[in-house]
């Protein structure tokens, strides 16, 4: 491409060129920068995102590189540790061992003569021989007095959602989900479980939006003991233990206000309801739900 120069008359040198757009407003612009070729495209790798570049400025272009996800481990209890049921009787067969012991006292107590001479009439019974209280006597009454004890002390009601976890000496013994009259052995310990669906609301806890935004939210939490061993013998305190579970899952998960739509709040509620389920389901009991009630915004603080 050529231009074309032009010379005033009494100007000294050489000849100018004749600048191609030039006005009030704007300012020279060079030739090469009109016709430069454009460079061919770079390839971009896939691995981070780019956020932003400016080209021809120098500044490299920022990456949003995603934090590596480690897997968190489970909590884990010992894995024999699984409810099983107990063994247990009917409760006539210990109301029938404590009358049995009873009348088994009171027939040593006629057959020493110290059996009042009321009862003796009352019974029907025939005279005493009187052969006072000896070893054999002793005997019959340890006898008959220990099988009153266990067959009064055993019995126990069971009711519908109730359940008992029986220990003997530290050791796991079963569980017990009747109802009704029973008879269990009165020397293992028994540990009242509810075993019914529960709810429990959570007073405001710290929680955070997708953005960041700090909240103060109050969640449903709709619950049940599955497994009556591992949360009565798994862990100190089970109910301590969920609260525990909701209160760092709402630290982790973003909630959604209102205002982010439905379907935003129901996905931060399915997400909720996943984490509990799985840091709870370790000891045994079952999440179905956890859903925000109450959502705010968090108070400033320090206050202006």
């Amino acid at each position: 491409m050529s231009t074309t120069t032009s010379q005033t008359p009494g100007s000294e040198g050489p000849p100018r060129p004749v600048r191609l757009i030039q006005n009030e407003a704007t300012t020279e612009i060079p030739v090469h920068l009109l016709f430069r070729d454009e460079p061919e495209p770079r390839p971009v790798p896939l691995g981070p995102t780019v956020v932003g570049s400016r080209a021809g400025t120098g500044e490299q272009p920022r990456f949003r590189r995603p934090a590596p996800a480690k897997p968190r481990p489970l909590a884990q209890v010992d894995p024999e540790l699984v409810e099983r049921p107990g063994r247990v009787l009917p409760g006539a067969v210990g109301v029938a061992a404590g009358v049995c012991g009873a009348a088994g006292c009171a027939a040593a107590s006629w057959w020493a003569g110290v059996l009042p001479p009321v009862l003796v009439e009352a019974l029907a019974l025939p005279a005493s021989a009187g052969a006072g209280i000896g070893p054999a006597q002793w005997a019959a009454y340890a006898g008959a007095g220990a099988l009153g004890l266990f067959g009064f002390g055993g019995l126990a009601r069971g009711g519908t959602g109730r359940a008992w976890v029986l220990g003997l000496f530290g050791r796991y013994r079963g569980t017990v989900r009747r109802t009704g009259l029973l008879w269990v052995n009165p020397l293992l310990l028994r540990r009242r479980v509810d075993v019914r669906l529960r709810h429990w609301r959570s007073e405001a806890m710290p929680a955070a939006d997708g953005n960041g935004v700090a909240l103060r939210v109050a969640a449903l939490v709709v619950w049940r003991v599955r497994d009556t061993a591992r949360a009565t013998l798994g862990v100190e305190d089970h109910e301590a233990y969920l609260r525990e579970c909701v209160e760092a899952a709402l630290a982790r998960v973003p909630v959604e206000t209102p205002g982010a739509g439905r379907g935003a709040v129901e996905a931060s509620g399915e997400a909720l309801t996943r984490r509990v389920a799985r840091d709870a389901g370790a000891i045994g009991l079952e999440v179905f739900s956890v859903q925000p009630l109450r959502v705010e915004y968090a108070p400033r603080w320090p206050p202006p």
